[in-house]
């Protein structure tokens, strides 16, 4: 079962973005464990996933594994547009060891009821008995999911383990707070408040880049640390995110850099200065 403060992972890529920087997964893993954090989500939004083809993110998914430390946790996005390959990647995800699977609502088609809950399922039983996590993120998805799916599937999945939420406001989180199911908060200035009203935990981009700061705003409570993350959520909404996350990165000393996946872009060079600063 994951817990506490996990860092929605970026995906080291080489310059040109076309490839998987395979020597970057390890000093990542460390750097994000010595900040606190309890462990990572590979392979969602801040990762790239949905970018990437199934051949990459299985081989992602096996650099993360293996270059996690003794009890950081990894969870794997398994989420693609396609049942099928959301059950590949789940079943492949259980088969290397990893701690638990996500699995978002397939883009582009508003699925119904139905629909949902024949996928959720799939890919549910196709990585048992490792903990299974929804992962509700409407402007992603470009719908959001019915509460009545997550009560089905809770009955037809024993590993239904939880949710990670990245809506916003708390208002259309707050519903997704289903009873026997974990909720982690995926916007971090909702994080206080989420943790105040029952949620278990966060999985924060932020923390790909600032793992201390996102410790300290979950195991402590730090007002100072949500009052920092609401800023950094402000000063980054003007760049490229994922970019700006891998410029830090490498501004802080890790072998990662800024590359992305087209049609994502990489930052000019004074949106590289501003970044660097943070």
């Amino acid at each position: 079962m994951l817990r506490g403060a996990l860092a929605a992972a970026v995906t080291p890529l080489t310059e040109d973005g076309r490839s998987l920087d395979e020597d970057a997964f390890a000093p990542l893993s460390s750097f994000l464990a010595d900040g606190g954090l309890d462990g990572i989500l590979a392979l969602g939004t801040t990762g790239e996933g949905i970018l990437l083809s199934v051949e990459e993110r299985r081989r992602a998914a096996e650099l993360f594994v293996a270059a996690a430390p003794k009890g950081f946790a990894v969870a794997v996005h398994c989420g693609a547009q396609t049942t099928a390959d959301t059950v590949t990647l789940g079943r492949h995800a259980r088969d290397i060891g990893a701690d638990a699977v996500a699995v978002i609502a397939p883009p582009y088609f508003p699925l119904g009821e139905q629909e949902l809950f024949a996928h959720f399922r799939a890919a549910a039983h196709a990585c048992a008995p490792t903990p299974f996590y929804v992962y509700e993120f409407a402007a992603r998805s470009g719908y959001a999911i019915p509460i009545a799916v997550i009560e089905r599937l809770r009955d037809a999945a024993p590993n239904l383990a939880g949710l990670k939420v990245s809506d916003s406001p708390f208002d259309r989180v707050e519903p997704y707070l289903v009873a026997g199911l974990d909720l982690f908060i995926g916007l971090e200035p909702l994080v206080l408040e989420g943790l105040g009203r029952g949620a278990t935990g966060a999985v924060s981009a932020l923390a790909s880049a600032f793992p201390d700061l996102i410790a300290r705003l979950v195991h402590n409570r730090d007002e100072a640390a949500h009052e920092r993350v609401v800023e950094l959520r402000d000063l980054l909404s003007g760049f490229p995110f994922h970019a700006a996350l891998k410029a830090v990165l490498a501004a802080r000393g890790l072998p990662i850099n800024e590359a992305v996946r087209a049609p994502l872009r990489g930052l000019t060079e004074p949106e590289r200065s501003a970044v660097s600063s943070l």
